[in-house]
C-alpha cells in the first residue's frame, strides 16, 4: 500500500532563502531582525515612560504589518559539564584541578539540574511584491500567482530592506539594538524550531556553502 504521508517540506510555506530573505510560496518576502533586550524593571519611572512613549510612536508610525517573535529554548549543559569533568580527570596540576572542580560545582549550582533557558527576540518584516495580500498566511491561490522574476525580486528586496532599516531605527529609539539575520542564521533558526530537542544539545546541521552567501 502506498504511503499517503506528505513530505514535511509541503507544510513549510518557504520556497527559498536568498540574500537574507525568505521567499514564500506565494512569492511574498520576509526579512528577520534579531533584537536585543533591556531590563525594563531596572529603569526609572521616567525612563520607563519614555520607552513606552517611543515604542508607541514606533508602532503607530508603521504602515505595514510586523510580527514579533519571542523564542524560549532550553539548552542542555550535560555535554559541557562532561567535558569539564574529562579535563578535570586529566589535570596534573593540583591547583588547576581544584579550580576546575570548583568551577564544575559552580556551573551545576547555577543551572540547577543540567539545563538553562535562553530567550531571543525577533521581528519579522514582510513585503508583498506581487499582491496586496496583508495576511502572514499564504492564501489558497498562491500557486496561481505569477512568478517572481529576478528584476521583481531585486526591486522587492530593496523595498524590504528599506522597511527593515525603518524598523531598526524605530527600535533603536526605544533603546534596542537589532541586526538582520543572514542566510545561515535563518536556516539555523528554522531548523531549531522544527528540531527543538537536537537544538537543545547544540546540534545544528551542516549548511551548504552556497546557502551562506
Amino acid at each position: 500500500m502506498a504511503s499517503n504521508k506528505a513530505p514535511t517540506q509541503n507544510f513549510i510555506p518557504i520556497e527559498r532563502i536568498r540574500d537574507g530573505i525568505l521567499v514564500l510560496n506565494n512569492q511574498s518576502l520576509r526579512g528577520i531582525l534579531i533584537v536585543s533586550s533591556l531590563n525594563f524593571g531596572l529603569k526609572s519611572a521616567d525612563e520607563q515612560t519614555a520607552i513606552i512613549y517611543q515604542f508607541q510612536n514606533f508602532l503607530n508610525s508603521l504602515d505595514f504589518q510586523t510580527q514579533i517573535l519571542v523564542i524560549s529554548r532550553r539548552i542542555n549543559m550535560t555535554g559541557y559539564i562532561d567535558r569539564l569533568k574529562d579535563v578535570e580527570s586529566k589535570q596534573t596540576n593540583d591547583l588547576l584541578k581544584l579550580q576546575t572542580t570548583e568551577y564544575i560545582k559552580f556551573i551545576e549550582e547555577i543551572i540547577g539540574g543540567g539545563s538553562i533557558m535562553t530567550k531571543n527576540f525577533y521581528v519579522t518584516v514582510p513585503y508583498f511584491p506581487l499582491t496586496e495580500l496583508t495576511s502572514f498566511i499564504p492564501d489558497e491561490d498562491s500557486k496561481k500567482k505569477e512568478p517572481l522574476t529576478e528584476q521583481k525580486f531585486q526591486a522587492a528586496k530593496y523595498q524590504l530592506y528599506q522597511r527593515m532599516e525603518y524598523v531598526a531605527l524605530g527600535l533603536r529609539r526605544c533603546g534596542l539594538k537589532s541586526a538582520p539575520l543572514k542566510n545561515a542564521e535563518i536556516i539555523e533558526l528554522l531548523w531549531a524550531n522544527y528540531h527543538p530537542q537536537e537544538a537543545e544539545y547544540g546540534y545544528y546541521p551542516d549548511i551548504p556553502p552556497e546557502l551562506t552567501k
